[in-house]
């Protein structure tokens, strides 16, 4: 245990200490003001592919995009001929920003609270850490926005969800959207938490909804202590207001059919917006899913059955996609989001259509968390989001040359590369 605390606090002494290249908190450095992506095969997302398109970006934001761009003089040219140009994708289930060492050393782990009074009003933004260095692996691989989500703790209710932007700058500045969901947990890990059942989870969530339906019709008379107590405090029950309004999402984790089902049920009852996290199960119920308009957010590569999914399979999203369930793809991981690219690509080796796979996790995500205003698809107006790759951008040999965050350029330097570099040639190791 001695060891590995003494390995802990190394890790955290490193990453704190500036050392030279230090790279792992860098935000992007000034850019230029306008740059051109010239001749790259543009896929906007939004609309068809552009052979020979252009990407005006000007003042962080994307300007024009077409086939005749005219090029302002003085602007800085990315000819990307024989590359491939797409939005940055966004990962719709991560804890970057609020988990460095998981399990590890007391102090870098902040996703979730075991207080059971506030769990619904707990909001990540409040221990986002952009110098984390998981932001620097994660944006090198083409992601530039991803979904900060509370993790499972003792309560159904985990907390609310942010979208923030990995330019590693420091919040408010990188948080695009907060609150952006209220989370919570039903299923296996939901029973774990309530009584050791799946109905008492589903209860507990139920009389929490039923509490703060009864506060926002009555505020007034509970602020003048006369009406009865509720089972949560006053925070969750302000926290739950726009979920009830439907105008933030309620992203219940769950697996089992029969778990999606009853997901689908409550939110009938209450008219939530509701999107499903993980639905290992969801094409056993995938018409159920698309009569009720619920979305999914899936984890291509999960395929190996449990209690909690036994139809788990690898075609899952092309089956959910065919079925017509809107589908968003994420990696559920922080330290390995990166994958996201490896789990899209193995998605479409198993069935789902290319385009719709790219829609997964540009659009469609930033159509659920209510970011498309800003991300998610290649348009004149919205950040630029930007990434130039080598080639294919879910296959695995292929680079993202160039990654835009709100039009600037992120470095590609990791503490990866750093480690790779400094420990290339032996001999220039101090001893």
């Amino acid at each position: 245990m001695k060891a590995l605390s003494t390995m802990a606090l190394a890790f955290v002494l490193a990453q704190a200490a500036p050392g030279d290249g230090q790279t792992a908190a860098q935000a992007p450095a000034p850019a230029q003001d306008t740059i051109a992506i010239t001749n790259a095969r543009v896929l906007p997302v939004s609309g068809p592919a552009l052979d020979r398109g252009t990407v005006l970006i000007r003042g962080g934001k994307i300007a024009a995009i077409g086939a005749s761009v005219q090029v302002p003089a003085g602007a800085q040219t990315i000819d990307a001929a024989g590359k491939i140009v797409t939005p940055g994708l966004l990962d719709s289930a991560t804890q970057i920003g609020i988990v460095e060492i998981p399990g590890g050393a007391q102090g870098t782990a902040d996703q979730s609270t075991t207080d059971p009074r506030i769990s619904a009003a707990f909001n990540v933004v409040d221990s986002f850490n952009a110098n984390t260095t998981v932001i620097p692996v994660t944006r090198v691989e083409g992601i530039t926005r991803a979904v900060v989500m509370p993790e499972r703790t003792g309560n159904v209710l985990l907390g609310q969800a942010a979208v923030i932007d990995l330019s590693g700058a420091q919040a408010p500045e990188s948080i695009t959207r907060t609150p952006a969901a209220m989370v919570a947990v039903l299923g296996e890990a939901g029973a774990s938490v309530a009584g050791g059942s799946r109905a008492t989870a589903m209860l507990r969530l139920r009389e929490t909804l039923e509490d703060a339906a009864d506060y926002a019709r009555n505020r007034v008379a509970y602020n003048a202590a006369q009406r009865r107590e509720y089972v949560r405090g006053r925070l969750d029950l302000e926290a739950l207001r726009p979920v009830l309004r439907g105008e933030i999402p309620l992203a219940v984790e769950a697996n089992r059919a029969s778990d999606l089902l009853a997901a689908m049920r409550l939110g009938d009852e209450f008219k939530l917006k509701l999107i499903l996290m993980g639905a290992a199960d969801g094409w056993m119920v995938a018409d159920e899913l698309a009569k009720h308009n619920v979305a999914v957010v899936v984890k291509p590569l999960t395929d190996i059955p449990t209690f909690d999914g036994l139809g788990a399979t690898l075609e899952n999203a092309a089956r959910l996609a065919k079925a017509g369930v809107t589908v968003a793809i994420s990696s559920f991981d922080t330290h390995n989001a990166r994958n996201l690219r490896q789990e899209t690509g193995n998605a479409i080796s198993y069935g789902l259509d290319r385009d719709t796979a790219l829609k997964a996790v540009t659009l469609v995500p930033a159509q659920l968390w209510g970011v498309a205003d800003r991300v998610g698809s290649l348009e004149a107006g919205k950040d630029a989001d930007v990434v130039v790759w080598s080639g294919d951008p879910f296959e695995l040999m292929t680079r993202a040359e160039h990654v835009f965050i709100r039009g600037r350029e992120v470095p590609q330097e990791t503490r990866q590369r750093e480690l790779l570099n400094r420990y290339r040639d032996l001999r220039t190791v101090p001893k």
